[in-house]
């Protein structure tokens, strides 16, 4: 049988007083520091949007390249060491 969505429970779904988890909260707070480096990556690339970059602005591409990876690998080694087992 299928389900029907009626349109209550579609509004119901977007409503004002349905709040994040804990669990979802927590989620976002973990990948806080890679969401700050894409930023920051954005923004060094949005500098060079209407302009030849210059050896600065490569500079500042570069750097915030490394940090977006870093911050990625960082989370990536955190979710690894918090599973159980872990790699052999």
């Amino acid at each position: 049988m299928n389900s029907i969505v009626t349109v209550q429970d579609a509004a119901i779904a977007f409503a004002d007083w349905i709040e994040p988890t804990d669990a979802e909260l927590d989620a976002i707070e973990q990948e806080m520091p890679v969401i700050l480096a894409d930023v920051e990556l954005l923004d060094a690339q949005i500098i060079t949007l209407d302009r030849t970059p210059t050896e600065l602005d490569a500079r500042r591409i570069r750097r915030a390249r490394r940090r977006a990876l870093a911050a990625r690998v960082a989370l990536i080694n955190r979710k690894n060491a918090s599973m159980p087992g872990g790699a052999a």
